[in-house]
């Protein structure tokens, strides 16, 4: 039952209904990669919060040795990397005292490079929740990424009654740590009967997850973006003067990198020109963009290889980024097969998309490409392909179908989300 309280005063002195059960603000807990955090503001986007949204953020130790730690947890990241700057910079003796107890971590306000930055404090967000929650409502709670879990969770524990916590990505264990996980259909991959003939017996009992989602779990298809149809129109009237008077088909190739279950290198590259110089004759402009996970062999093969086309524009990471242009103005788009992202996000304009390097994927990530080709979003980019015929689909449409489970789950507690600026 939703909860309305009248307070005392407003500033004229006139009594106030203060309504407990509408949701008017959100804290994303973020972990500093762009993919897991434009998940989380594509979800409070589409719920109609992301003017008021604050980002926290989950760091962790940089520079030295701390890029080969990012397998420890956190909180145990951060005490090595104390420890380790204490034998360098103070000595033996220092180390000596910091492991008998004698010496103190550092503060999160005293970790460098997170000035202006909120950092995530399970504690105080928590807090702030249980504090403001008579002014201001229940407070959401936006989390993605295997760093966040143990601070979203924790301010689920800390602040029950004052707080919705949704995780986006698969917690692997403990589901019953948050409100809501959302998380691609691939993720439960090792559940099927395919991914069960991959993994020896002897290790099923460590693959995770290992029991089929609940009622609190959300499957996807895709990753979660900001690309709504709202934004779409936006970008076409921002791009409009640089993209509108292209050459058509236009067809915008968007270029990522490999992954553990997506290996690729220059010969992807190899691939990729060949199969471009076969169409290039029924496109009328070609937009080329690389990812920052981009091999730096695989960007001068494509730039040798078209830079001196007429037809071929590659974006060299200077000035704005055309990304949501190109969303908005292509005719169809060639996208790597290692980003979920970038496909979540061509596929939810019904446009054509073409894949290249599926054939690569391995384990889950080869699921979500078959699984993209049996709804009829990809096809495989062989370079027989003529670009002035097209084709359609119901476009992906993920992000919205999450933010209306999200807003189911909160009513069966009594609360809403205000969707009003």
């Amino acid at each position: 039952m939703r909860t309305i309280r009248r307070l005392p005063f407003d500033g004229a002195g006139v009594g106030v209904d203060v309504d407990y059960g509408v949701v008017r603000r959100a804290v994303i807990i973020g972990n500093g990669f762009a993919g897991a955090e434009n998940q989380c503001i594509g979800l409070v986007r589409a719920l109609g919060l992301v003017s008021r949204h604050s980002l926290y953020r989950v760091t962790r130790p940089t520079g030295g040795i701390s890029g080969w730690l990012h397998w420890l947890p956190v909180s145990v990241h951060w005490k090595v990397d104390y420890l380790m700057r204490r034998i360098v910079f103070d000595g033996l003796g220092s180390f000596r005292a910091a492991i008998s107890g004698h010496g103190v971590a550092p503060s999160s306000s005293s970790r460098a490079g997170l000035t202006n930055i909120h950092e995530a404090d399970a504690k105080q967000i928590a807090a702030m929740a249980r504090d403001s929650f008579h002014k201001d409502g229940p407070l959401l709670i936006v989390a993605s990424g295997r760093d966040t879990i143990p601070v979203a969770s924790s301010i689920r524990r800390l602040a029950p009654e004052n707080v919705f916590v949704v995780q986006i990505q698969h917690p692997r264990t403990r589901l019953n740590r948050f409100d809501l996980v959302i998380t691609p259909q691939h993720d439960y991959y090792p559940l099927t009967p395919q991914g069960q003939k991959q993994v020896p017996w002897f290790l099923r009992r460590w693959i995770t997850p290992r029991e089929p989602p609940d009622k609190h779990v959300v499957l996807t298809v895709g990753a979660l973006h900001q690309v709504d149809s709202a934004a779409l129109r936006t970008a076409a009237s921002v791009w409009h003067e640089e993209l509108q008077s292209l050459p058509k088909p236009l067809l915008v190739v968007n270029v990522g990198g490999p992954t553990g279950n997506c290996r690729y290198g220059a010969d992807l590259a190899m691939q990729l020109i060949d199969t471009l110089h076969n169409v290039l004759s029924s496109c009328g402009s070609v937009r080329i963009s690389f990812s920052r996970r981009t091999p730096e062999k695989v960007v001068e093969l494509l730039v040798k290889a078209f830079s001196a086309n007429p037809k071929v524009c590659i974006w060299d990471g200077q000035g704005s980024n055309p990304h949501m242009g190109h969303l908005a103005w292509a005719d169809a788009f060639v996208i790597t097969a290692d980003s979920v992202s970038m496909l979540s996000e061509a596929c939810s304009t019904g446009k054509p998309v073409y894949v290249i390097g599926a054939e690569r994927c391995k384990w889950k990530f080869a699921d979500f490409q078959e699984r993209l080709q049996k709804l009829g979003m990809v096809r495989p980019f062989t370079g027989e392909e003529d670009m002035s015929e097209t084709w359609s689909y119901a476009p992906l449409n993920d992000t919205a179908e999450a933010a209306k489970k999200v807003t189911e789950a909160l009513a069966e507690r009594g609360w809403s989300v205000s969707m009003s600026p």
